[in-house]
């Protein structure tokens, strides 16, 4: 196996690196620091599996294995955690590999020999477990064959067609395959909802104007596009462009 290992600590990195080389279960390939470092070596090494580290900066172990599972070879994922026993169940609960820190050789090599993939629905499911839970810090999407990372923070709106959503950004746009429901309750503090089917980034927002019928539509910030705005939510907008002006 090709094997990647992901901790903010050099001397974790380095412990579980002497702990592999003393079995042969397989070839150390590379090394990360956070989250976005792990995916940018997954796609360069095609690691088989990924020793993963929880907490760090940037962007965290969960964070990271969601976005790891777009990639079209995901690698299999252990995730090290220094959690006490009463979350070490919910990972059991959703067939999560985890090693608990300080890591034990037996136990490192018991978690390598039955390493398995974890698809959406685990890891969305181990987010919901996660204390505190948080919202990511990046959306991914896969462009070709490799995987697409945007921050949050230059996100403009998302906006769903059929079973794909289009999340428009400072320097593009892309697809991704995630219900508009799931984001407008992952990002619910940052967001706002104009239509059914658009939320946009409420630090994004500029105005209403209105189209040649008279219709109303919001203005972006950074958006040359014209958004429609249902009459269901135009008061809510208002009400939040006022308060907005009350803050600048």
């Amino acid at each position: 196996m090709k094997i990647l290992i992901t901790d903010d600590e050099p001397l974790a990195r380095e412990r579980l690196l002497s702990l592999i080389t003393e079995f042969d279960q397989g070839e150390v390939v590379g090394e990360a620091a956070n989250g976005t470092e792990t995916l940018r070596q997954c796609e360069r090494l095609k690691p088989d599996v990924v020793l993963l580290d929880i907490r760090m900066p940037e962007m965290d172990g969960i964070e990271a294995a969601l976005h790891l599972a777009n990639l079209e070879q995901p690698p299999a994922v252990i995730f090290t955690t220094a959690y006490g026993d009463h979350a070490l169940a919910a990972f059991e609960a959703h067939a999560v590999d985890y090693l608990l820190k300080p890591i034990r050789k037996p136990r490192l090599l018991d978690a390598l020999q039955k390493a398995q993939q974890l698809n959406r629905a685990q890891l969305q499911s181990l987010r919901l477990t996660d204390e505190p839970a948080a919202m990511r810090t990046h959306i991914s999407a896969r462009v070709r064959e490799t995987v697409q990372l945007i921050p949050i923070e230059e996100v403009l709106y998302f906006r769903a067609d059929h079973k794909y959503v289009t999340v428009r950004h400072q320097n593009g746009e892309v697809l991704i395959e995630e219900p508009l429901k799931s984001l407008a309750q992952e990002f619910a503090p940052l967001t706002l909802r104009i239509h059914r089917n658009t939320l946009i980034f409420k630090k994004h927002l500029l105005g209403i104007g209105k189209d040649e019928s008279g219709h109303p539509q919001l203005l972006l910030r950074g958006c040359d596009e014209p958004l429609a705005i249902s009459r269901r939510h135009l008061s809510e907008t208002k009400n939040l462009l006022k308060q907005l002006g009350q803050h600048r």
